[in-house]
């Protein structure tokens, strides 16, 4: 019952900040994109800039788009946004206010003969996203240049799957221009996407877990996040059943504020002596 209730509670905050920061219903009507104030701030998960419903943009997207710049050499605006989401949730972010995540969690309901918690490599796999956020989103904009100085968004324009579901596939069926222009790159991008979806539907998460840099820079700020978990040593069992109930595989019992918890909550569900507790962190 318990378990039940908080996986509601997630759901309905995962729903209504999906409908809340993708509410432009004119640009999926019109197959525009919002172009108004708003986009000049960032959402705290991954949601396309490009989307036709998207009223703010995404940080991943902002940050390459400032890094690669010519008139912009630090972000310290977006940087700003993420140290701030960071210090108050950690990767809470990516388990309640990324949309991305929850269609992810949307797939993995869907029956399937046999589901997996870890993929064969899955420790070398897990360190992927770091990869992607140290060279895709910082390292390769900044040093690779175009003819007239600007560097390619690279995460966004060669790997990132979420531009491409909700902003690639919507605005290609609206535009026949851009239908007669698609080519290798689009293909590319949507075997990315197709691969991520099929293995979402049989293992939690796989974007979060592997490959999204997000994810990556929020579960730094995990252990220190003014919300996070904390394991009450005089109730703890040792009896792993908070890891058996993580989606993630993680030992909350031995590392409560790992980087790759989205603070879920089904350790806590699962918990036969609630010793695991979610807390604001006073200083």
């Amino acid at each position: 019952m318990v378990k039940r209730k908080i996986t509601n509670v997630r759901l309905i905050i995962q729903c209504g900040f999906a409908a809340l920061s993708n509410g432009y219903l004119c640009g999926f009507a019109k197959g525009k994109i919002y172009t108004g104030a708003a986009k000049q701030l960032c959402v705290p998960g991954m949601n396309c800039y490009s989307c036709p419903g998207a009223l703010a943009s995404c940080p991943i997207g902002s940050l390459q788009a400032t890094i690669g710049s010519r008139s912009y050499h630090v972000a310290l605006y977006v940087f700003g946004l993420l140290v701030i989401f960071g210090t108050l949730l950690g990767r809470g972010v990516c388990g309640f206010l990324c949309p991305f995540g929850l269609i992810q969690d949307l797939l993995h309901r869907i029956p399937f003969p046999k589901k997996l918690r870890r993929l064969p490599g899955e420790k070398g796999l897990r360190l992927v996203k770091y990869g992607m956020l140290f060279v895709f989103v910082l390292l390769l904009p900044m040093v690779v240049a175009d003819a007239a100085g600007v560097g390619d968004p690279w995460f966004c324009k060669y790997v990132c799957p979420v531009g491409t579901l909700e902003a690639g596939i919507p605005l290609v069926l609206f535009h026949r221009g851009l239908r007669s222009a698609v080519g290798f790159l689009y293909t590319w991008k949507l075997t990315i996407l197709g691969l991520t979806l099929l293995t979402a539907v049989i293992i939690w998460r796989p974007f979060c877990r592997y490959c999204c840099p997000l994810g990556a820079l929020y579960g730094f700020f995990n252990r220190f996040a003014l919300y996070r978990y904390r394991i009450d040593a005089d109730k703890c069992i040792g009896c792993g059943k908070c890891q058996q109930a993580c989606k993630m595989d993680i030992a909350t019992w031995k590392n409560p504020n790992s980087p790759d918890c989205v603070r879920c909550g089904a350790c806590r569900a699962a918990c036969p002596t609630g010793a695991i507790g979610a807390i604001w962190h006073k200083k």
